[in-house]
């Protein structure tokens, strides 16, 4: 089986798009709800979406839990929908934990048809440069990656720009989320690709919910050797685009045409004010899920409920309006 990803997908991720991460619906007994997760899958391929990431952090890592044997079902049934209602969007799997749980995450979503996978380094805390990288190496060699730059305060690590320049190097890297939610953090990305001279082949994609806009419109210039290098953020993967997708699709390809030399008008993003309500450094993403279900523009209608699988207490979503 090829690693290497279809080349309209290929081609849709480096020209940019949105993709929102997945929720999971569940029924009242906390069971997945089939009919309920297609219907969410058609609706974000519907509003526009270039893409679906799926068994990320709104879909809810304890889907990998034994007791609860989701991450297949919920990768499958996201997987198939898409293939019939959009062939061409980019299929994003999740991928974490340890090396073989990452392998076996990895083999699972090529498997099923996933384009690339979204690889979290988090279970890795203390793990150097080197062991980090041969982690990376090896789940590219099975699926190619998409880097995660994951803030600190909610279980990520800091990364130099000579790991981004290293793991930039390696062939199957296909692109990288930046969300450290830190300007100089999201610079070191640039300057580790840029210094990799892969920039024209790894696809930019934004996860700092609190600089969408600027990061989508701000060109990244770095100066190499003697020369200077411009980047810009193509796209973006946002759980808070899993909650008004149509409107984040619609700036999403205003914002584009500005940045391509357009004459269309720039307005502000939708989510302004409103993104500080589902993931903000303070509430560590917690009050992501029962949010994006309270929106007043979001699929909450095709689910029953704000449910978790984990039972823990979660912050109180807030009102709307």
């Amino acid at each position: 089986m090829s690693t290497r990803m279809r080349p309209e997908a290929l081609l849709a991720l480096r020209r940019g798009a949105v993709i929102p991460a997945h929720p999971l619906a569940l029924t009242p007994s906390r069971k997945l709800d089939e009919r309920r997760q297609r219907a969410l899958t058609r609706y974000y391929l519907a509003a526009g979406a270039g893409g679906i990431a799926v068994g990320v952090h709104t879909t809810q890592f304890e889907i990998r839990e034994k007791r609860h044997g989701l991450l297949r079902p919920v990768l499958e049934l996201a997987a198939e929908t898409a293939k019939e209602e959009a062939p061409a969007a980019i299929r994003v799997a999740g991928v974490c934990g340890r090396l073989d749980q990452a392998l076996a995450e990895a083999r699972l979503a090529r498997g099923l048809g996933y384009d690339l996978g979204l690889l979290s380094l988090a279970a890795l805390p203390e793990a150097d440069d080197d062991e980090l990288l041969r982690h990376c190496r090896a789940v590219s060699e099975v699926l190619p990656v998409m880097g995660f730059y994951l803030q600190p305060a909610v279980g990520g690590r800091l990364l130099s720009r000579g790991f981004w320049a290293r793991f930039s190097e390696i062939e199957n890297v296909a692109a990288i989320k930046i969300a450290p939610f830190s300007r100089y953090l999201t610079l070191d990305v640039a300057h580790g690709v840029a210094e990799s001279g892969r920039a024209a082949e790894i696809a930019l994609y934004t996860g700092n919910d609190d600089h969408i806009m600027q990061d989508l419109v701000t060109p990244l210039d770095v100066r190499v050797g003697k020369g200077v290098v411009s980047l810009r953020i193509v796209g973006g993967l946002l759980g808070q685009w899993a909650a008004w997708t149509r409107p984040a699709v619609e700036t999403f390809e205003r914002v584009r045409a500005i940045v391509e030399g357009c004459n269309a008008q720039q307005k502000a993003s939708p989510g302004t004010g409103w993104e500080r309500r589902i993931r903000t450094p303070t509430n560590r993403a917690r009050a992501c899920r029962p949010a994006i279900k309270r929106s007043p523009s979001s699929p909450s209608h095709l689910m029953q409920g704000g449910w978790a699988l984990s039972r823990t207490r979660l912050p109180r979503a807030p009102r709307w309006g």
